[in-house]
C-alpha cells in the first residue's frame, strides 16, 4: 500500500466523521426549539411560587388563597384545636400518611402535618380527596375541623380524613416561613 492510499483512507474517514458531527449538530440545531418549547413559560413559573402575608390572622381562624388553580387552608390554630389533633391516636384514622410533601413518608401524627413544632399553623389544599370539592371549614364536620358537604367527609382540626368517602388526608403542600408573618408556597 502506497502512502498515498493511505493518506485517501484517512481523508475519506476524516470526511465522513465531519459529515456526522455536521449532521448532528444541524439535528440538534433543529430539535432544540420543539424541546425547548415544553418548558414551562414565564407566567406558569412565576405562579409556582406565592408568598402569603398572614400577620392578620387570628388564633382560631383561617385563610383560603388561590395557588396553582387551587384553594389552599392556612389555619392558625387554638391551643383546643392542637390538643384535640394531638390526643388522636393514629388507629383512629383511616389514612395513616401524613400526605405532607414537606415531609415524605411521615406518619398522619399532628406533629408531621403542620407548619411549625409548636403545630399552631396548618397549612393544606382545600380540595377534598374524594372527588374535588372544596370543604368546608371553621371547625365543621364532626371532628371540628373540615366538612364535604357534597358526599359527607369529615376531616379533623389537623386535616386528616376520619369519617366518609374520601381516602386520603387533605394533602400538605411544599411551605415553609420566610419570615415571622410570611410563609411562601411551592
Amino acid at each position: 500500500m502506497s502512502h498515498a492510499e493511505e493518506n485517501a483512507g484517512t481523508r475519506r474517514d476524516f470526511l465522513y466523521y465531519a459529515t456526522a458531527g455536521a449532521g448532528a449538530v444541524a439535528t440538534g440545531a433543529a430539535v432544540w426549539p420543539l424541546v425547548n418549547q415544553m418548558n414551562p413559560s414565564a407566567d406558569v413559573q412565576a405562579l409556582s411560587s406565592i408568598f402569603v402575608d398572614v400577620s392578620a390572622v387570628d388564633v382560631g381562624t383561617q385563610l383560603t388563597v388561590k395557588w396553582r388553580g387551587k384553594p389552599v387552608f392556612i389555619r392558625r390554630r387554638s391551643e383546643e384545636e392542637i390538643a384535640s389533633a394531638r390526643e388522636t391516636a393514629l388507629g383512629d384514622l383511616p389514612d395513616q400518611n401524613a400526605e405532607n410533601a414537606n415531609k415524605p413518608n411521615a406518619d398522619a401524627a399532628d406533629e408531621n402535618r403542620t407548619l411549625d413544632e409548636a403545630g399552631e399553623w396548618l397549612v393544606m389544599m382545600g380540595v377534598c380527596t374524594h372527588l374535588g370539592c372544596v370543604p368546608l371549614g371553621d371547625g365543621a364536620g364532626e371532628f371540628g375541623g373540615w366538612f364535604c358537604p357534597c358526599h359527607g367527609s369529615h376531616y379533623d382540626a389537623a386535616g386528616r380524613i376520619r369519617k366518609g368517602p374520601a381516602p386520603r388526608n387533605l394533602p400538605v403542600p411544599v411551605a415553609a416561613f420566610e419570615d415571622e408573618t410570611t410563609i411562601k408556597l411551592g
